[in-house]
């Protein structure tokens, strides 16, 4: 890609964790590996013949994202996620790369993180929430 049809609005964050999609029509869960998320979208990629979602297929995400800690540690944090396939591309003959939309945005940009004390004890404060 040459950025020339960049319409991300905010940094990704870029790991290789697991993730776990629920096919909301069909109830069946299936396995990927996250490539980048931010707070409104992810993508991910998974078997070519565990799945076949299409675009504007409704799913469930079941992930984890790392939150930057001070001095240089981290903590992860579970969420679980409804929202649709946006985009479907085949890698190569056996993965799929997908990129899901949320319905509802993480309580925080996860590419945007910073490991200063002030913004750590902010983002606990969101992420301890009830809604968060």
């Amino acid at each position: 890609m040459d950025g020339q049809n960049e319409l991300r609005t905010e940094h990704r964050l870029l790991y290789r964790w697991p993730i776990w999609i629920t096919d909301d029509a069909t109830g069946q869960m299936m396995q990927g590996q996250m490539v980048d998320i931010s707070s409104e979208a992810a993508s991910f990629t998974c078997y070519a013949y565990e799945v076949c979602l299409s675009p504007s297929q409704q799913i469930t995400a079941h992930f984890s994202v790392p939150l930057c800690g001070l001095g240089g540690s981290f903590a992860v944090r579970n969420f679980t996620r409804s929202g649709y396939a946006y985009r479907v591309d085949q890698v190569n003959k056996v993965l799929h790369r997908v990129t899901a939309q949320f319905i509802e945005p993480l309580p925080f940009r996860p590419g945007e993180q910073t490991c200063n004390e002030a913004d750590m004890i902010a983002l606990l404060q969101i992420l301890s929430s009830p809604k968060g």
